[in-house]
């Protein structure tokens, strides 16, 4: 071999190892004090407001017991006034409370929206986005990490369904027998019938923020769908390699901003795959599906087994044949 095909050979890889790191956006994203600059403040004080009430969401919902005995009472007993309506006041205030988390998931909706416009606009890049304006990048990291663990606890919690289901059936009797009840002046028919469509998903806030980010993609004609999908894929990769880089994980200051970085990098996944028109899980996706997996399993397993399951069964690409039987088999 001449020293000018060595030379080739070398440029040549050195080609292809920088077109890997381009592929593969990588920077640190302070997650843990990220502060807005002054052209972020705007959106970033609108997003707050929204996020500042999702703790209390999360605590409402982790706490939520439903009224499962008093139903089942009240069904097997449906002569007995007393249990009606004992079933009824149990279930009327826990109505309340998912019209609440229902809420929650509009506001989360035009929040998530507003923090898109802001990280895919002209003349910057995505990559040039999330890491010139960290802190919006935090909080939309905040919203993956919320829809995560509120979807989790509503998978969990089969009560959700029967009560709310109980509740439907309930006052359309009523309706039958003309009683006009006060909770319907909270929880009207259209507000019920919505309601229901919400706690019919599996992941019903997942649902919410990829039918966001899909509208969002439809109206904004102009701009590349590639301007959100690449935002998204982006967010992966800062996540992925924070997570396996010695140098950026040392930086953590706690073990909650580890499960954090886990978190988000699912959720953008998943975000991901429903948004891109064919995934994240085929050859031609800007996501490292395979390295994504090996940070997962990496960590604690009980940990991250929910997270495996949300990549399991809440994606829509990943049984798609374009998908490769190695990283079908890692995720078995």
């Amino acid at each position: 071999v001449g020293i000018a095909d060595m030379f080739a050979g070398m440029g040549n890889l050195l080609k292809v190892l920088t077109r890997e790191i381009e592929n593969y956006p990588h920077f640190f994203l302070d997650f843990e004090n990220a502060q807005p600059t002054e052209g972020e403040r705007e959106i970033w004080n609108q997003i707050s407001a929204v996020l500042q009430d999702s703790e209390s969401i999360l605590a409402d919902l982790q706490a939520y017991k439903g009224a499962g005995p008093e139903i089942r009472d009240a069904i097997q007993n449906p002569n007995d006034i007393q249990l009606q309506e004992k079933a009824w006041n149990a279930v009327c205030p826990l109505v309340v409370r998912l019209k609440r988390f229902y809420e929650f998931s509009i506001r989360l909706e035009k929040a998530l929206q507003s923090l898109l416009e802001s990280l895919t606009c002209p003349p910057y890049t995505p990559t040039q986005h999330l890491e010139r304006e960290q802190a919006l990048a935090k909080e939309f990291a905040e919203i993956l990490h919320f829809t995560l663990r509120f979807d989790e606890l509503k998978m969990r919690n089969p009560a959700i369904q029967n009560d709310f289901s109980y509740y439907r059936r309930t006052i359309s009797r009523n309706r039958i027998n003309n009683m006009h009840l006060d909770i319907e002046n909270e929880v009207n028919n259209e507000m019920a019938n919505r309601m229901s469509l919400f706690y019919a998903e599996a992941t019903p806030m997942l649902k919410t923020l990829s039918n966001a980010t899909m509208h969002f993609v439809s109206e904004n004609k102009t701009l590349p769908i590639e301007n959100t999908t690449d935002c998204l894929s982006t967010m992966t990769s800062v996540c992925k390699v924070m997570l396996e880089t010695p140098e950026y994980r040392s930086r953590f200051t706690s073990e909650e901003t580890l499960m954090f970085c886990v978190r988000v990098m699912v959720g953008v996944i998943i975000l991901y795959d429903h948004v891109h028109p064919v995934g994240a899980f085929c050859k031609t996706s800007k996501i490292d599906m395979k390295g994504c997996i090996k940070v997962l399993k990496e960590q604690a397993p009980d940990s991250v087994e929910g997270l495996l399951n949300a990549l399991r069964f809440t994606t829509k690409h990943l049984n798609d044949e374009s998908t490769s039987k190695q990283i079908r088999a890692m995720l078995q």
